[in-house]
């Protein structure tokens, strides 16, 4: 499988480029956001429990996320791989890792199933240009966190715990850094020639 992590900023475009991603290589999108919100609409438990910390720009806990994402992947995996042989060419992690704990945690998740992370793409972009993308994001998107404050919050969340996943995955050669401003097309084909 190729297992890619996909890795920025909030706003940095990381679910655009997702998209652009899968077209091409068919793998499986496995968006934290995407599987937060789907718990939060349905109003489980553990929605009810996100909810909380998302609202106050703060990240869910570890244990959830990792569990959360270990079913869904198990889940992908069986329903792709058939009898004939087809497998699931590979997932895209969207929005996971955002801590060393998580890294070390998915590094051993797929390591148990016999994977590894191949490539993690960084989107870079300027915290002003970050701001603007979520709050013009927010006026169609319907989610209650894209606003300027929350945005503020969730960007110093993520200096404080996410970007040294960076040097992380640079110790172990699989962080390619992509210029996150450009057009759409432009910045995926530097994302085309790193997967590739």
């Amino acid at each position: 499988m190729k297992n890619i992590v996909i890795f920025g900023a909030p706003g940095s475009g990381k679910g655009t480029q997702s998209d652009k991603i899968i077209a091409e290589f068919g793998v499986a999108h496995i968006s934290t956001g995407d599987v937060l919100r789907s718990e939060i609409n349905a109003q489980t438990e553990l929605g009810r429990t996100a909810s909380t910390y998302i609202q106050d720009g703060k990240l869910v806990p570890d244990s959830l996320i990792i569990d959360m994402l270990a079913k869904k992947l198990d889940k992908l995996v069986k329903e792709i791989t058939t009898s004939e042989g087809n497998m699931l060419p590979g997932v895209i992690f969207d929005g996971f890792p955002r801590t060393i704990a998580q890294a070390e945690a998915l590094d051993k998740m797929l390591e148990e199933r016999g994977e590894k992370v191949n490539v993690v793409i960084g989107l870079e972009v300027d915290d002003a240009e970050l701001i603007k993308r979520i709050v013009e994001r927010g006026k169609t998107s319907g989610r209650a966190d894209d606003n300027e404050e929350t945005a503020k919050k969730r960007l110093d969340t993520y200096y404080a715990q996410t970007l040294p996943l960076k040097k992380f995955y640079e110790d172990q050669g699989k962080y390619v850094k992509i210029n996150g401003v450009g057009t759409i097309d432009g910045i995926y084909a530097d994302i085309r020639a790193a997967i590739k």
